[in-house]
Formats: structure tokens, sequence, C-alpha cells
């Protein structure tokens, strides 16, 4: 099993080199291309931020920068691995290992308490139970959540619940942090606690963070901007 240890690692986080990417649906019309060629380079360590209208095929690049759905055109190699080469076991591994994913609507299971959606990321991982529950601890105590720890999340408050999915987000490590509107349920107050969270860790931890966000004062904190309209940068 990993040891804890291994899971709290400092990492060097993850260079992003996409090139060609191009992703087609098929409708009843015919087949839908909301991906059109797409190239993108952001470096280990790198804050980028992407903006574009609804329907622009920003939720489609990140599935595929997450590895959730198949690449059909084009390449995305993370440290210089392409995710075309990976299926299986390897891409789980993949999802697992260097990622962390941070939603909208936050994706935590509601019977279990805020400690439990934590460790739940790490019971995925073979973390043995004693240090998955004190790993989970650290992390909720960096995300100003230990008093809540039982709390289940129909008791927490909505930048309460992101925090905790961030805590979860980064229980393994990742060295590539992927977060879809993760403000976008929030008040401004809530809204400006999860950003500092999330860029402080990505300093403290040494990830690369990717955020994709409707709001331009969100967007305007990124090192890196890229609007997408059609499927294409504008």
């Amino acid at each position: 099993m990993p040891s804890l240890d291994s899971d709290t690692r400092t990492a060097r986080g993850a260079a992003i080199r996409i090139t060609g990417l191009t992703h087609t649906y098929p409708t009843a019309d015919g087949d839908l291309t909301v991906l059109h060629g797409l190239d993108l380079d952001v470096p280990a360590g790198g804050y980028l931020a992407l903006t574009g209208p609804s329907g622009a095929g920003k939720s489609t690049f990140l599935s595929l920068l997450g590895g959730l759905e198949p690449l059909q055109g084009g390449d995305i190699r993370v440290d210089g691995e392409s995710l075309t080469e990976l299926s299986g076991d390897a891409l789980a591994a993949y999802r697992r290992q260097t990622l962390g994913f941070v939603f909208q609507h936050y994706g935590l299971v509601a019977v279990l308490s805020a400690q439990e959606n934590v460790e739940l990321a790490l019971a995925l991982s073979g973390v043995d139970r004693v240090a998955r529950r004190r790993r989970a601890r650290e992390l909720l105590d960096a995300v100003g959540l230990l008093d809540r720890a039982e709390h289940r999340p129909p008791a927490l408050s909505g930048g309460e619940r992101q925090r905790v999915a961030i805590a979860r987000a980064m229980a393994n490590g990742p060295r590539l942090l992927l977060a879809d509107e993760p403000t976008g349920n929030l008040d401004e107050d809530a809204a400006r606690t999860v950003l500092t969270l999330l860029e402080s860790l990505r300093t403290s931890h040494g990830c690369t963070l990717l955020i994709v966000t409707h709001n331009p004062s969100v967007a305007a904190r990124g090192e890196q901007q890229r609007r997408m309209v059609a499927g294409r940068w504008a």
C-alpha cells in the first residue's frame, strides 16, 4: 500500500502540451465538431484560466484533459506522456495519481462526513485507514474546516462544501489540478476564499492549476488566459 509520505510529497507540477485537439459528437443532424484543432502549452506549475460562453467546448476540453473521454484527433501530453497511449489501468492511474478535480457542484457524497469524503479518495488509492484518517484531517485543517470534519455536506455552507471538495482533490498530491467553475455557486466572499485557497495550494504543493470560469475577475487572476468560442481559441 502507498505510504502517506508518497501521497503528500511536494510534487513538481505537470507540463501540458496539446496539439491539434479535435473532438466530434454524433447528432441527429450529423456530426457536430466541438473542438477544432486546438494547440496549447502550459508550463509545469503554471496557472491557466480558461473562459468562454456556454457551449464553447470548455467542458469537453476539460474531460479530454482529465482522461474522461477518449481522444479522437490530435494529442494531449502531460509531462511528455501521451494520453492516447493510456488505457484501462494506466488511464485510471493517471486520473488517480496525477489529477485532482474540483467541480462547480462539489461532487461530495451526502451520506459521508467531510472527513470521510476526503478519506474516500485515499481509500481508492489503497492508503491504509490510519494514514488516510491522519491525511484527511491534515487537509481539512489546511482548508480551515477541521472543526467541521464530522459534519455531512447538507450541514455545510456552499463555501465549506467547496473547501471539502478541494481537500479531497488534493488528497493524493496531484501534479495537475483541474477546477471547473469552482466559484460558480458561491457568493463573492466565499468565492474569494476558495480562489485564494486554490492559489495557495498551487504554490505550496507545486501543482499546475487550470480553472474554467465564466467570471472575468476570476480569469484575470490566471498567469495565462485563453478564451474559447465555438471550439476555437478567440
